[in-house]
């Protein structure tokens, strides 16, 4: 505990030395912000399993290292390593942070309609861009979470988007973040030795009326280090806005990747969200839908895939705040050596929120004996007239299908390789954007053989 204690004290160290740099750099209203959140992650500290949404998820490796803040690097070297990354070109617009801060050098905007804002946080909070202050950090809500809190009290840049009303973008706009494990940049100064890093990317998308746009927010890591990533998107689709989100997140296999989502709707909106973890030692992300509009939809696809020791945790919300709303969510999961999994999906239904239609499930394929899977979707309903349901299912190949491949001459591993994709194809085929789903069906492949060689040794 004593040790504990003095990790977490580090973040205190750190965000003094922030507030010091940015003194007399940052909006007004900011700062209280800041200091708010700071506050309650000293009230809060890290959670435990005595905390009921963190039951089965332990956070004890993280608070058990003394993380400091990661420092921005960029040199030639670093520029092919990512170029050379599977997940670094998509053929889309590209914002590139390494090490939580913007890259010019690798980012690249093409064909983006006029009147579209798409850059650094950093730069949009020293140019007093007039809409931040109303939506940055009002929708995240980080009272009751503590890596919420955390990365509140240090976000400094990441992705600020502003989409004007009636826009349609042809191609996602790419949002990578990129870890590296290299010196750190000598124009920040000290090094810090050889203490894990943290960064704390923030996000802020905000779509106009009417408008149509795809995003992908992807994270990766250059090297096998530990390294923790902590970040915060929020996104607020305006009225009869249509939105296609994607998130992957596929980083170094021995790193912590935490990540919360909100997005707030607007009336007659519908957002649909793609999420896939496929990477780091343990990893956990909160998904949180607030359809505050009437008439507004959501959709949600989730696929995991581990291996090993790996650990991924899968929360999400659904908050059916006003009349007329549907929501259908779908996430699935394939384990696999000694990995561990957990799903938790709440629906919450209004008072108010009348005529609801909300369908939940949770389908896991569980590959070898000692994969472990926890598995809890949740109906919270306060209204009368409803269609609500939900459901979960765990289970391993189907033994049948896969003595009837074998009848026809194709091998043991072969054959559960492709009863596995098949499972994962419900999820991947529904990626609309080629480039994307192309990488994922290969991206998938690799973790999949990966599998089957360690069975086989």
């Amino acid at each position: 505990m004593i040790a504990v204690k003095e990790n977490q004290d580090v973040y205190f160290s750190s965000f003094e030395r922030l507030e010091k740099r940015l003194a007399g750099k940052q909006p007004a209203w900011l700062g209280p912000i800041r200091q708010a959140a700071m506050n309650r992650f000293a009230e809060l500290g890290f959670p435990t399993s005595k905390n009921e949404e963190w039951k089965f998820t332990s956070v004890a490796p993280i608070a058990r290292l003394a993380f400091e803040p990661a420092e921005y690097e960029f040199n030639t070297s670093l520029a092919a390593k990512i170029k050379r990354a599977p997940l670094a070109d998509l053929g889309c617009s590209r914002l590139v942070f390494m090490n939580g801060a913007f890259c010019p050098e690798l980012s690249k905007l093409e064909s983006l309609s006029a009147g579209v804002k798409a850059g650094s946080l950093a730069t949009a909070l020293a140019s007093g861009s007039p809409l931040l202050e109303q939506h940055l950090a009002r929708h995240a809500p980080y009272e009751q979470h503590a890596f919420v809190a955390l990365n509140t009290a240090f976000m400094e840049d990441g992705a600020y988007i502003e989409i004007p009303k009636d826009t349609l973008l042809e191609k996602p706009v790419y949002l990578l973040y990129v870890t590296t494990s290299g010196a750190p940049n000598p124009r920040r100064g000290a090094s810090n030795g050889e203490r894990p890093r943290v960064t704390h990317p923030r996000n802020l998308v905000l779509i106009g009326r009417g408008s149509q746009v795809s995003f992908i927010e992807g994270y990766v890591g250059l090297e096998e280090g530990v390294y923790l990533t902590n970040a915060v998107t929020e996104v607020v689709a305006g009225e009869g806005a249509v939105i296609n989100y994607h998130k992957v997140e596929a980083e170094s296999e021995r790193s912590f990747h935490l990540a919360t989502l909100q997005f707030q709707e607007e009336r007659s909106s519908s957002v649909t969200t793609y999420s896939f973890a496929l990477g780091g030692a343990l990893a956990r992300e909160e998904m949180r839908m607030v359809l505050g509009g009437e008439g507004s939809e959501c959709q949600l696809n989730g696929l995991y895939v581990t291996d090993g020791g790996q650990h991924v945790d899968n929360h999400t919300t659904i908050d059916h705040a006003k009349p007329h709303c549907g929501s259908r969510e779908l996430y699935k999961g394939i384990l696999d050596g000694k990995s561990s999994g957990v799903f938790n999906g709440k629906i919450i239904v209004r008072k108010d929120a009348q005529k609801t239609d909300s369908k939940q499930s949770n389908k896991n394929l569980l590959l070898s004996d000692g994969a472990v899977i926890n598995t809890k979707p949740q109906l919270e309903i306060y209204a009368d007239d409803v269609k609500c349901t939900h459901g979960a299912t765990i289970g391993q190949i189907d033994q049948d299908a896969v003595f009837y491949l074998r009848s026809r001459g194709i091998g043991l591993e072969e054959a559960r390789s492709l009863l596995t994709g098949a499972f994962a194809n419900e999820i991947t085929g529904r990626v609309k954007y080629e480039p994307l789903r192309a990488r994922l069906a290969t991206a998938l492949g690799e973790r999949l053989a990966r599998g089957q060689k360690a069975r086989e040794t």
